[in-house]
């Protein structure tokens, strides 16, 4: 037996037909209009999402400001793990913006002395803080915030048109049924 091939016809549901019902054309344009909301609304969600976070980061930068600890107990030296890695935990002391002297544990190098100075990042209310992020870090953060808000906005329209779709769809199939029982009482005979 012979395989059919099955040819694709672009825009059928738009093109006058005797075979085509109103719900085709009805499914056409919801399908049109979810996408085109999709694309619109998804380039909306992006810009919100990635300014919230453009400016999440702004305001804890603008919060956050460097300062200089002095290292309280010994440190042991590190292996040969690389610099970036070789970092231990210490009691350290500073004194925050209001003079308040406060005392710590925070990451430091390895191997530092006793009474050494170490860099430490500090909140608004003289609480230590990690390190800010990059410029290159909190641009990939902004443009990975945009691109997901972008995509999940899009995602949620899409989805809603697919459920409207498939109500239209649903209510085509039951009119098509109805219709299949008038057609079967005229003809004297049931199926089935």
């Amino acid at each position: 037996m012979r395989k059919t091939k099955r040819v694709k016809v672009l825009g059928w549901r738009w093109r006058r037909n005797e075979l085509r019902r109103h719900s085709d054309a009805v499914e056409a344009w919801i399908v049109l209009a979810a996408w085109a909301f999709a694309t619109a609304g998804g380039a909306v969600a992006g810009v919100a999402g990635a300014q919230a976070v453009e400016t999440a980061q702004a305001r804890s930068g603008a919060e956050h400001g460097p300062a200089t600890a002095v290292l309280l107990g010994t440190v042991p030296r590190g292996g040969r793990a690389p610099a970036t890695y070789n970092r231990v935990r210490a009691n350290v002391r500073w004194t925050d913006a209001q003079g308040t002297v406060r005392t710590a544990t925070a990451d430091v190098k390895a191997g530092t002395p006793v009474g050494g100075s170490v860099p430490v990042w500090t909140d608004g209310h003289g609480h230590l803080v990690d390190e800010p992020a990059s410029p290159a870090v909190e641009t990939a953060r902004v443009v990975l915030a945009g691109a997901g808000a972008g995509l999940a906005g899009g995602l949620f329209v899409l989805a809603g048109g697919r459920l409207i779709r498939l109500r239209v769809e649903r209510r085509a199939t039951e009119r098509w049924g109805e219709e299949w029982e008038r057609t079967g009482e005229r003809w004297g005979r049931r199926t089935g």
